[in-house]
This record gives structure tokens, C-alpha cells and sequence, in this order.
């Protein structure tokens, strides 16, 4: 039975819950709004897009396309109603307010906390069905508690961004059951899972998604929670099965440098051992600046406060790891990225703050 759990306060109906008078913080209050409009039978919800891409954008979801989406998870892992969910991302975005969803479509229970680092540290049950990003694994994993906590998790979703190798080992040799998500606010959360283990990560489609490939080799989609409307991405993937492909980056973020495309997200996953062994727990990309020669060059920019010292160094062994044309040209050290509201890491604006 659905009934949505935040501390002492338990909310089951639409008639429960007296929103003026709760003395809740913003995320809790966007919660129990949600589900009070939604089980008032509400038809169509406001959100936004995440602007990690570009500018955000208003878009409107239908009811349908939440429930297709709901009712796709439910089908990939086989939930039942006697599944305990928890909600530790903020609800005023797809990710979150998804979580709602499913509870209430499920018809399960589900507990709200905090959207913070380690969701896990008062947890009142463990859950047999959570979604995280990345963030917030790693905080897990570093407190032993928690980690046992995260073990026990019978189904981990992680999405917002894609973990790092070293995130992906962690799991693995921890034994945790998790899958990497793979969608966007437009396709109402996840349209497709890869289970995380040690080969590399390939994306099935959920049931009932329709998906091929445009011109430029970018994925498209098309499922009852896109309303059988086609959503064109700008992801490029590439096909491994009739329902699995591989990501390879964003097609607006390829590099076309002398002629030799390369694909920043790929060569992220290549280098990441060695810029963290260089500057540690450190955020970083790669981009692209006009080149005379070139057309385009490939940089390196790192999110750090200890300035150029091992820039040299780091230099030198990232030759060791990539190929001569995916050797960075120029190599950027700044105190701070600028993310979007979500957190993400807004690339173009902070590239364009050189």
C-alpha cells in the first residue's frame, strides 16, 4: 500500500496532508504536494529540464507518460507492492518526483529524506529499491555503516551523470548490485539500464522503448512515456544488440581535431586513473578550442585548488594511456566549475569562462 514516509509525518491520501500548516523544508513541502495533486487525479506537471546541455526549458508531462514510465521500471525488475522505496533526491526534479511516481503506481511505501551526500545515515529500513547519483554512492561508501546499508539494497539505480571507472570498481568488488541510468527529463526519467560489472557498459531498453539511430549515428526514442512521440537526442551510441546499445558521448560535444574525431566522455573514462592519481577526487573534461592547424584542439580542464605544480607530470603520463591524437594540447587548472542548478557540471559556460 502506498504510503510516503518523511520523519514522524506518515501521508497515505489526498486529504492527509494540510501542506500550510507542516513546518517541512522546500524539498519535503515540493513531495507531499506532488502526491497530493497527483492522487487529486492531476493530468499534467511542470518541469524542467536540467540545463547541462544547454538553457533550461519548461516542458509539461502528462500523467501517461509518468504511469508508462513507472510500470516500464516495475516490469525490468519485477517489483511488487511490497517493495520498500526511498526517495533521496530532490523532488522538484524528474529524478525525484519519478520516485514519487512509483510508489504511488507501484502502490508501494516509500520513505522521503534528505537529498544530501550519504542519504543512507538515518535510514529508518533499508530499501529494496533506491535511486542515487554518483555523488552520493561514493559518501556511502566511504562510512562503513553505510556501506553495509548500500549492500543490502536489492535493486541501486544511479543517474545524473555516469560514474567514473573508479566509482564502477568500488561497486564491483564490493559486490553491490547497481545499474547505470540512461535518460533525460524529456523521456520522463530512465528509458534504458546497464547493469554495473566488470565488462564494459552496455544499455538495455526498457519494455516497450523503441530507439534507432539518426544520420549522425545519435540515438533516438519513442515509447508510451514520450506519448509514441519520436524524442530525438544528441547522444551518440552504438548498437550491440536488437535491444542494447554503447554510449559514446554527446554529439555536440565531439571533437573534430585534423580531421580525428574523438569523443571527450570516451577519453574521460580513459585518463581517469591518472588525473586522479595526479589531483585527487578532482571533477575534470575535455573540450575543444579553435585551431589555426587543427580546426580544433583538444584541452584539459581540471576542477582544482592546487594550481599548474603537477601539470607537467600528469602530462607526461597521460602520453602513457592515450593515443598521440587524444594527448591533450592544453591543460586548464581552475579553482571551480560552474554547475546547474542540479549540480551537473555545465560545461559550455564553464569553458567560456577562460
Amino acid at each position: 500500500m502506498f504510503q510516503l514516509t518523511f520523519g514522524n509525518y506518515t501521508f497515505q491520501t489526498k486529504a492527509h496532508a494540510d501542506l500550510e500548516n507542516l513546518d517541512f523544508p522546500d524539498f519535503a513541502k515540493a513531495a507531499f504536494q506532488f502526491c497530493q495533486e497527483w492522487l487529486s487525479g492531476g493530468s499534467t506537471f511542470t518541469q524542467h529540464t536540467s540545463g547541462s546541455t544547454g538553457n533550461p526549458k519548461e516542458i509539461q508531462i502528462s500523467r501517461a507518460q509518468m504511469i508508462a514510465s513507472a510500470k516500464a521500471t516495475q516490469a525490468f525488475f519485477q517489483m511488487d507492492e511490497d517493495a520498500q522505496l526511498l526517495c533521496c533526491l530532490d523532488p522538484r526534479y524528474i529524478a525525484g518526483k519519478m520516485m514519487l511516481v512509483r510508489a504511488m503506481v507501484w502502490n508501494s511505501p516509500i520513505e522521503l529524506i534528505e537529498p544530501k551526500s550519504n542519504p543512507l545515515l538515518g535510514i529508518k529500513r533499508i530499501p529494496d529499491f533506491a535511486a542515487m547519483v554518483p555523488l552520493q554512492v561514493e559518501a556511502c561508501m566511504q562510512d562503513k555503516p553505510s556501506l553495509e546499508k548500500l549492500k543490502k539494497i536489492k535493486h541501486l539505480i544511479i543517474g545524473g551523470a555516469p560514474i567514473s571507472s573508479r566509482l564502477k570498481d568500488q561497486l564491483i568488488q564490493n559486490g553491490i548490485v547497481a545499474h547505470q541510468t540512461y535518460g533525460m527529463t524529456e523521456t520522463v526519467s530512465h528509458v534504458a539500464l546497464a547493469k554495473i560489472d566488470s565488462a564494459e557498459l552496455h544499455y538495455s531498453v526498457l519494455p516497450g522503448i523503441e530507439f534507432g539511430l539518426d544520420s549522425r549515428g545519435a540515438l533516438w526514442i519513442k515509447s508510451a512515456s514520450s506519448e509514441d512521440e519520436v524524442i530525438q537526442t544528441n547522444d551518440l551510441v552504438e548498437l550491440v544488440g536488437e535491444n542494447s546499445f554503447r554510449w559514446l558521448g554527446r554529439a555536440d560535444f565531439v571533437i573534430n581535431s585534423g580531421g580525428v574525431k574523438l569523443h571527450p566522455e570516451l577519453l574521460e573514462t580513459k585518463a581517469e586513473h591518472v588525473i586522479q592519481r595526479f589531483y585527487p577526487n578532482s571533477s575534470f573534461f575535455f573540450f575543444s578550442q579553435k585551431d589555426e592547424i587543427l580546426g580544433e584542439k583538444l584541452c584539459l580542464i581540471i576542477e582544482s585548488k592546487g594550481g599548474y605544480k603537477g601539470v607537467d607530470n600528469l602530462l607526461s603520463a597521460l602520453k602513457d594511456v592515450l593515443d598521440t591524437y587524444e594527448v591533450p594540447k592544453n591543460i586548464f587548472i581552475v579553482p571551480g566549475f560552474l554547475r546547474t542548478e542540479s549540480g551537473k557540471i555545465n560545461r559550455l559556460k564553464t569553458t567560456e569562462s577562460l
